[in-house]
């Protein structure tokens, strides 16, 4: 009788330690795999742009261009602005791992004099989830030249 509890009692430890090893293997296939799946990464060509002198009433444009370097689709979540008179356009398809996109700004001069500087805030799903852009110009007005 003794020896069938010794018995029973080994092959429960045995049972218990392989159990605990498959748990532990698939816990750390899991981990493995998750972080196989990639991320985007928004990586810009530029990250500023400068217009230079503008007349106040101007509607002045540029063009930022990214690139997707990482190893999932990225997608632009949200862009902002500081203010209302900058308005951003951007396509809101995901963009492919080694795929190029472009963000469009548009700056409303009107009311404006000076050195005028405006902050895009561009977030993604990428690793890097929020990027800033700036742009720059210096408003003058009609009496200036």
């Amino acid at each position: 009788m003794k020896k069938k509890i010794q018995l029973y009692l080994l092959l429960l430890i045995l049972i218990i330690t392989g159990y605990s090893c498959k748990t532990q293997k698939s816990e750390n296939n899991a981990e493995s795999q998750s972080s196989d799946t990639g991320k985007a990464v928004l990586t810009f060509r530029e990250y500023e742009h400068l217009f230079g002198k503008v007349q106040e009433g101007e509607k002045v444009g540029c063009i930022f261009t990214f690139e997707n370097t990482g190893t999932a689709s990225l997608a632009l979540v949200s862009v902002t602005t500081t203010c209302g008179c900058t308005v951003p356009k951007y396509d809101r398809k995901p963009v492919a791992p080694g795929k190029t996109g472009a963000l469009e700004v548009i700056f409303d001069t009107s009311g404006r004099n000076g050195i005028q500087t405006k902050t895009v805030t561009v977030k993604s799903n990428a690793k890097n989830p929020v990027v800033l852009l700036k742009i720059t110009a210096e408003v003058m007005n009609s009496n200036e030249k």
